[in-house]
């Protein structure tokens, strides 16, 4: 009897510390999710560094700070820009690409994720695995302009230019690769045209040389140019953009001057390394969303000409993957060689 008895004891003690511990188990671990959803709620934990791939001064500086400005209020974490320029942006995106700190990001661009992995034999980076797409922040649109004394007013006057005078039409750009070279090449493409180009080392020296008349054209991002072109000492023929612009309601897209579909932006858009946990990068590109369309931040925008676009990383890598197909097409046929 007793050893029955004590069998029977201890199989009811074995199930009741079996019971018991599991449901410690649980109840410890649902005490440890709210710590887990905690712990990714308080990132970042410290100062967010915003790498732009170029010089200080122009369309990108005013992304990237307008953008970095409102973060830094929701964050709970300063955000600052750092200027990284050099070898088209290649230095710093293998440097961003390297960063496993969860606080360091990188202004993507139409050069860096849409060029450069088609005109560089060797890339020190991979546009696809070493980044996430974060969320696109911007659009500048390119516009078309030429120097006052060419006869041209339009598209159409350009193209028909060009084809009585081959060979006689320069176009300017700040560069082998840059968008202002794309821009035109596109343009060149589309409306079957030759026009000679002209590669300088920055859009400063090319703008000298348009508005002096050693150039005939060039495509620069708006916020570039609108001065310019206020005081007369450029023409614009024509906006890259979807939709006229609100600063030059008179000029037609190209779109509008019989090339349906045409659209030439430069864009900007926030990536991380792909390192940064999946929860991170939602939060950032949630902020982010909502810093490009906050009233200080349009207003900078707005005044640039840059649409602010924000979304989310999964239409952020759509849009990258349009881009890399249109634009390896017109590198290909212009035989685009970085400089």
């Amino acid at each position: 009897m007793a050893s029955t008895f004590d069998k029977s004891t201890r199989e009811v003690l074995s199930i009741s510390r079996r019971h018991l511990l599991t449901g410690a188990g649980a109840l410890a671990c649902s005490s440890l999710l709210p710590a887990v959803a905690h712990a990714a709620d308080e990132w970042p934990t410290r100062p967010v560094r915003f790498v732009v791939p170029f010089a200080p001064g122009g369309s990108s500086e005013i992304v990237a700070r307008s953008t970095a400005a409102e973060l830094s209020k929701t964050l709970g974490q300063n955000v600052f820009v750092e200027n990284k320029p050099g070898a088209a942006g290649n230095i710093a995106m293998q440097e961003v690409a390297r960063a496993d700190d969860q606080h360091t990001v990188i202004l993507g661009h139409i050069g860096t994720l849409a060029v450069n992995p088609f005109i560089f034999d060797k890339l020190p980076y991979d546009p696809k695995k070493d980044f996430v797409p974060v969320s696109l922040l911007a659009k500048v649109p390119s516009l078309y302009v030429v120097h006052p004394d060419l006869p041209v007013k339009n598209i159409a006057d350009l193209v028909a230019y060009a084809k009585k005078n081959p060979g006689k039409l320069s176009y300017g750009s700040a560069g082998n690769g840059s968008a202002g070279h794309l821009a035109f090449e596109y343009l060149k493409m589309t409306a079957d045209i030759f026009m000679l180009h002209v590669p300088y080392r920055g859009t400063g020296p090319m703008m000298q040389d348009l508005l002096s008349g050693r150039l005939d054209a060039a495509s620069v991002g708006a916020s570039a140019l609108l001065p310019f072109i206020k005081a007369g000492k450029v023409r614009c023929i024509a906006t890259g953009s979807t939709q006229r612009l609100a600063q030059l309601p008179d000029v037609p897209t190209v779109a509008e001057q019989g090339f349906p579909g045409f659209e030439m932006t430069q864009w900007y858009g926030m990536l991380a390394p792909s390192s940064m946990p999946k929860a991170h990068v939602s939060k950032l590109a949630a902020e982010c969303a909502k810093a490009v369309k906050a009233p200080e931040a349009l207003k900078r925008l707005q005044g640039d000409a840059a649409e602010p676009i924000g979304g989310t990383p999964e239409q952020f890598a759509q849009f990258i993957a349009v881009e890399q197909g249109r634009w390896q097409k017109v590198l290909k046929r212009a035989q685009v060689k970085p400089s």
